[in-house]
């Protein structure tokens, strides 16, 4: 007896096992409609297109957004590491702005002097975080010793 209780359940279970399954597969097609149909009535509605400078500052102004909210709330020791890192970005930011200044272009000229300011000010700006890194990560350090 009980193993028919027991057999009968579990066929019910497979049967409604297989039940959720259908529904899920039928869900995922209309969810995969109603998706197209947003796409289809974007792309109209924009007229074919979405101008390049939009859709890349609208990506930068929620970088910002995101990256702010992720640093304030870091813990503050975790500040260190992520002090660290940040000055790893720097550095290679430091590796493209030298490029930009000093490299010479394929036609052996020293190119526009509009991008080799723009290199030097970003150099600049990079190693003053650089150090600036350093000297927060330091001060940071120096609070944890025993006096």
């Amino acid at each position: 007896m009980a193993t028919n209780n027991a057999q009968e359940a579990a066929s019910q279970a497979q049967a409604a096992a297989e039940v959720a399954r259908q529904a899920a597969e039928a869900a995922q097609q209309y969810a995969d409609q109603a998706a197209a149909f947003a796409a289809a009535s974007i792309h109209a509605a924009t007229g074919a297109a979405i101008d390049p400078f939009v859709f890349r500052l609208s990506i930068f102004v929620l970088a910002v957004f995101v990256g702010y909210y992720v640093v304030w709330q870091v813990t503050p020791a975790l500040h260190t590491p992520l002090m660290s890192v940040t000055n790893a970005i720097s550095s290679v930011i430091v590796v493209g702005a030298l490029l930009a200044v000093s490299v010479e272009l394929t036609r052996n000229d020293s190119g526009p002097l509009w991008a080799r300011l723009l290199g030097f000010f970003a150099l600049i700006l990079a190693s003053v975080n650089i150090f600036g890194g350093f000297l927060v990560t330091q001060r940071m350090l120096a609070m944890y010793k025993k006096k």
